[in-house]
């Protein structure tokens, strides 16, 4: 127990970077921020996997450990309290005086109506009957005494044992969600729609059993996209919800369907959930080259650099122009274009009131022979040729040196997504659930045990002794103890005497 408990302070320090350090699996795009931001850091970052804590190995050895610790620790005494629950209660010690409670009085009723009223008393508790030869047995040989032994309180070992052995559930199923099923992120542009394959996403995490193949064929169209924001107060600016209307197909040939999609509502599909993780901005531009020909004409999703502003940054590339030199463009976007003191165009709110675009336009090779990011504009053999006028939605700018025109036509939001797909989150849910009843039992179930023993004494009256001893909360257990003594007092007044002509004394008085 000692090592699981060490391992489990490992696995929540380990989990630490997972929740300071974007992640890949939740955020594609937030990971690639944080690398235009921290240039020089975040390899190093990536090399230790702090961008991907949860699928690291060194998280999997943490967890690995914490898996067989915790099988050593929970089987043997599972089996422990198995024979426990099986076993009578405890005997009743032979000086019961030294219990955290006890208590003592005398009646007339004989010693086996005194342990049956015992019995009823202690209902509910797991009762156990010794006989206990004595002075006082009769001419017929009928003991002189007796005890009863009683114990409850089993569920709060129960609950312990239900607890570990659900936690050994859920590291079981989320071990077998990471074979067998998938993650993948995606950026989806108002408008266009997503078919669930691999070439679909932007980031694909399948599980280790996983093929393409397996992948549920649905498929949506991002009908419309609504974002509202806190106008007034403290909170102006913050994001107050996404909304986006979903037509979906389970299937090519499937009916079509609508849906409301939104955060923490999830379209659920065959088995997989589509989350909606955010939002951006996606201008659109149309690019002409020296001729006056289109070759470009398309929504760019742009990175967005703060959420309170949603200034963006992006890149356009066009490597078809149709001349020698190909064309690319660094661009910021602004939503609700504003200066600050100093004169600088900013925005100063996430909607869209007043969109801006400004771009640094450059010629030459684009170098896309190679993989690179689509974020990144690589101007090494490219040559920078001018800076763009402020664009508003339908604006042109003239290429210098007779390169072709860009308009700035407009813009589009974009979804920020995530698809997951996981059989065995059902029986991760049932594990979870369980381990909270587990802990609930171990919380307020108090166990205890109590006993009761009856002998003749010498004046030939049935002596009584109640004890009990408790594992938890003494003053609780005081007071049920004491009702158990009081309840068992009332009971043996009514009890007929055990030698009516001799008995001389009230039933039930104390010594």
């Amino acid at each position: 127990m000692r090592t699981a408990l060490i391992l489990l302070f490992l696995l929540a320090i380990g989990a630490i970077p997972g929740s300071v350090l974007p992640q890949r699996e939740v955020s594609v795009d937030q990971v690639t921020n944080y690398y235009l931001d921290n240039p020089d850091i975040s390899p190093w970052l990536d090399r230790f996997y702090l961008f991907d804590v949860y699928s690291s190995p060194w998280y999997a050895a943490i967890y690995l450990l914490l898996f067989v610790s915790l099988t050593g620790c929970v089987l043997p005494r599972a089996m422990a309290h198995y024979r426990a629950m099986r076993a009578r209660p405890p005997k009743t010690p032979r000086n019961l005086e030294r219990m955290p409670y006890s208590a003592r009085f005398t009646t007339d009723a004989a010693p086996d109506e005194v342990l049956k009223q015992a019995r009823t008393v202690l209902k509910g508790y797991r009762t156990e009957t010794d006989a206990e030869s004595g002075p006082g047995a009769d001419a017929t040989g009928t003991p002189g005494g007796g005890s009863v032994a009683a114990e409850r309180g089993y569920l709060r070992e129960s609950g312990n044992v239900v607890f570990h052995l659900a936690l050994l559930a859920i590291l079981l199923a989320v071990a077998a969600g990471s074979f067998f099923g998938y993650r993948g992120n995606m950026l989806v542009v108002e408008g266009t729609g997503f078919a669930n394959g691999v070439p679909s996403y932007d980031a694909f995490y399948p599980g280790h059993l996983v093929d393409a193949e397996d992948l549920q064929p649905f498929s949506f169209t991002v009908d419309e996209f609504r974002a509202s924001f806190i106008e007034d107060g403290n909170l102006s600016g913050q994001a107050e919800s996404y909304v986006a209307d979903l037509t979906y197909k389970e299937a090519p040939d499937a009916p079509e369907e609508k849906h409301r999609l939104e955060v923490n509502k999830p379209l659920s599909v065959d088995g997989a959930q589509v989350y909606l993780l955010g939002h951006g901005y996606a201008p659109e531009f149309q690019v002409t080259n020296s001729d006056g020909d289109v070759v470009f004409d398309q929504a760019v999703p742009f990175l967005f650099r703060d959420t309170f502003s949603f200034t963006s940054d992006g890149v356009v590339k066009v490597p078809d122009t149709g001349d020698e030199d190909q064309l690319g463009f660094s661009a910021v976007f602004y939503p609700s274009e504003a200066q600050n003191s100093e004169g600088e165009l900013i925005s100063d709110f996430p909607d869209a009131r007043n969109p801006v675009v400004t771009l640094q336009a450059f010629k030459g090779d684009l170098g896309m022979r190679s993989p690179q990011s689509v974020y990144q504009l690589y101007t090494e053999d490219m040559e920078e040729i001018g800076d763009s006028p402020e664009l508003r939605p339908g604006d042109t700018w003239e290429l210098p040196d007779g390169s072709g025109t860009i308009t700035f036509k407009g813009y589009r939001d974009y979804l920020s997504m995530q698809v997951n797909s996981d059989p065995a989150r059902i029986p991760a849910l049932l594990a979870s659930t369980l381990a909270v009843l587990g802990l609930l039992a171990t919380l307020f179930v108090r166990p205890r045990r109590a006993w009761v023993r009856a002998k003749r004494g010498d004046d030939g009256r049935t002596v009584v002794e109640v004890a009990g001893l408790s594992k938890t909360d003494a003053a609780w257990a005081t007071a049920e103890f004491h009702r158990i003594a009081t309840g068992l007092r009332d009971r043996l007044r009514d009890a007929p005497a055990s030698t009516p002509t001799t008995a001389k004394h009230d039933a039930g008085t104390k010594e």
